[in-house]
């Protein structure tokens, strides 16, 4: 008798509003009226009032005829990507990128900076504003939202980091203030690791559904992805697992003032030190990857323990999870193949064999570029989520019945 095949998993719950439809067929899940009238349930007059309202905020493109399986061919629906824009900035310990991207996610401008470790916001915000500016001159389409990501907890109310030993100048400290000179535009505020989960679920719908994604770079952490969105938890700090204490780094001091963390022996800023020396002077843990990439066997040796490491702690969390995927971020998966053999080995030693059964491994979706995209995704799920674009309809009607 063949294997049962797996439950379909549903699709995110459909909403009838305007921005419910625009959604709908964001996500790939409708290209014409009839679609949505299928998905909905709505009658066909409230269906092209709705789209018809879209059309008119310029978020929806209509006109493209799509291959008939008889009679007249429908008429497609798309996107707008050319309808806005959002900037991305995505800053670490020593390096900050920027980057423009249209409705649709693609990307229109980008660039990346080493910074000093350790630069106050006072020093470096200018400097990335002022990218920004030089990157908004070059297009006329309007500046929608503007997504940011840091290393460690993020009050993204108040619009500050709540505690980095990455970046301890930060704490507190307002982000928004410093984007006054570029047009008017929100600032959403997002973790590093989350940034990353959410530039694994950027294009044609969600392209992963429950997954683990880990940032292994200076430090530790994890974005976690169930049924199709993230979990943050209550003050923003699911995920971070980096201080998780380690039987293997007992009485090892961390850099956050505490001993025996995760980190002590498994992140980027740890493994520098260890392969640092007179000889090969190693500042950064790209610069471990880099070593292990010219065969250097102690580099390679520590990325491996280190996969070995996270994947113990991992266990847990794919035990209790039960993840399709586990992704792998940050400037270690430039050594994907090392970091993932000791990570695989230790998750199958201590995950169950149910939850480990199907269980995938892969590097981050865009590479070096994945903490930009994610960024993207914070702003433009900001601006394009029902909610907004339904707020967005409301507020051009009274321009529009004058």
């Amino acid at each position: 008798m063949p294997a049962p095949s797996p439950p379909q998993q549903p699709g995110p719950p459909v909403r009838s509003t305007a921005g419910g439809l625009l959604a709908l067929v964001r996500a790939g899940r409708a290209d014409t009226r009839a679609d949505l009238r299928r998905l909905t349930g709505l009658s066909r007059t409230a269906v092209t009032a709705r789209v018809s309202s879209l059309v008119a905020a310029g978020l929806l493109q209509a006109g493209e005829e799509l291959a008939s399986t008889g009679g007249r061919p429908p008429e497609g629906l798309r996107l707008n990507g050319a309808a806005g824009v959002v900037l991305a900035v995505a800053v670490g310990r020593s390096r900050s990128q920027v980057g423009l991207f249209d409705l649709v996610g693609d990307q229109v401008a980008a660039d990346s900076h080493d910074h000093p470790e350790g630069a106050h916001p006072d020093e470096l915000m200018p400097r990335i504003v002022s990218r920004g500016a030089e990157m908004l001159a070059g297009t006329e389409a309007p500046l929608l939202a503007i997504g940011l990501s840091l290393p460690g907890t993020v009050d993204d109310v108040h619009g500050t980091t709540l505690e980095s030993p990455v970046i301890p100048a930060w704490d507190g400290v307002p982000l928004a203030p410093y984007f006054s000179s570029l047009p008017e535009a929100p600032l959403v505020l997002g973790n590093d690791a989350d940034v990353l989960a959410r530039a694994e679920m950027l294009g044609p719908g969600p392209l992963v559904r429950d997954a683990l994604v880990v940032k292994a770079s200076t430090g530790l952490g994890l974005g976690i992805v169930v049924d199709g969105r993230l979990v943050r938890g209550r003050l923003g700090a699911a995920g971070e697992i980096g201080h998780t204490k380690l039987e293997a780094a007992r009485a090892l001091p961390c850099r956050c003032g505490a001993t025996g963390c995760l980190e002590a022996v498994a992140a980027g800023w740890a493994l520098a030190a260890r392969l640092d020396r007179p000889d090969r002077p190693v500042q950064h843990v790209r610069d471990v990857v880099a070593a292990a990439l010219d065969g250097d066997p102690e580099a390679r040796g520590l990325l491996r323990e280190s996969g070995r490491h996270v994947g113990e702690v991992l266990a847990t969390a794919v035990n209790l999870l039960n993840p399709s995927v586990v992704v792998v971020g940050g400037d270690m998966s430039g050594a994907f193949d090392l970091f993932a053999s000791g990570l695989r080995e230790s998750l199958y030693a201590n995950g169950t064999a149910l939850a480990t059964r199907d269980l995938r491994l892969h590097p981050a979706a865009h590479g070096e570029r994945a903490g930009l995209v994610g960024c993207a995704a914070l702003a433009l799920e900001a601006v394009l989520n029902p909610d907004a674009v339904d707020a967005r309809l409301v507020a051009r009607q009274p321009a529009d019945s004058s």
